[in-house]
């Protein structure tokens, strides 16, 4: 199940799981970083591959990879809340959570917010929905899922369609898969005449 279910865009319509666009143009998101291993290869890859995505990081890895998140801006990268702690939505009071993307807004400027897990209560929601754009995704990598061969991954890659927002994650867990499908499922997208766009970009057209 690596596209999202269309039943989840009809119960949760405040969200965005994806952007309708009218040409080929994708949205590569990072979540869980500034990782200090792997945040800066995945930054000399897209600078490589003259790709800007979107990075929803989380407040204390910023707290320890200030450089790090520094050059994510510096790249011309957008960026999201990903909370201060990467609590569980649905297994934390809204008053602790609330807490937690405040406290991670103090270092990230951005009106955008993704729930850790995707896990997000509707009345949460209802709170963060006057300041954020609470955002999803369309396809997920499973890159965090050592019980998805990275080959499933790359032929999953082969449903992305336009306008979808797309998931990796860079964080410890990841970093090997990471940089063995992503490299494969970028060539593969640009072959078939895809653009890469930041969700700052997409939501403001």
């Amino acid at each position: 199940m690596f596209r999202s279910p269309k039943i989840l865009h009809w119960l949760f319509p405040g969200r965005v799981w994806g952007i309708f666009v009218s040409n080929p143009i994708v949205y590569l998101t990072f979540d869980d970083g500034p990782d200090a291993e792997i945040t800066p290869w995945l930054l000399d890859f897209l600078k490589e591959e003259s790709i800007v995505a979107t990075f929803f990081c989380v407040g204390t890895n910023i707290k320890n990879q200030p450089e790090t998140y520094q050059r994510i801006l510096s790249d011309g990268h957008s960026v999201g809340n990903h909370l201060m702690n990467h609590e569980n939505g649905y297994k934390t009071n809204d008053v602790v959570y609330l807490k937690s993307v405040e406290d991670a807004s103090e270092l990230i400027e951005s009106n955008l917010f993704r729930p850790a897990y995707g896990k997000l209560k509707k009345s949460t929601e209802r709170k963060l929905s006057n300041k954020y754009k609470i955002i999803m995704w369309s396809w997920l990598s499973y890159d965090y899922d050592k019980n998805v061969p990275i080959e499933k991954i790359i032929q999953k890659s082969k449903n992305i369609k336009q306008g979808d927002i797309l998931v990796f994650h860079d964080n410890k867990k990841t970093k090997t898969r990471l940089k063995e499908a992503l490299p494969i499922v970028v060539e593969m997208l640009k072959k078939r005449g895809f653009r890469f766009e930041s969700l700052n970009s997409g939501l403001m057209d």
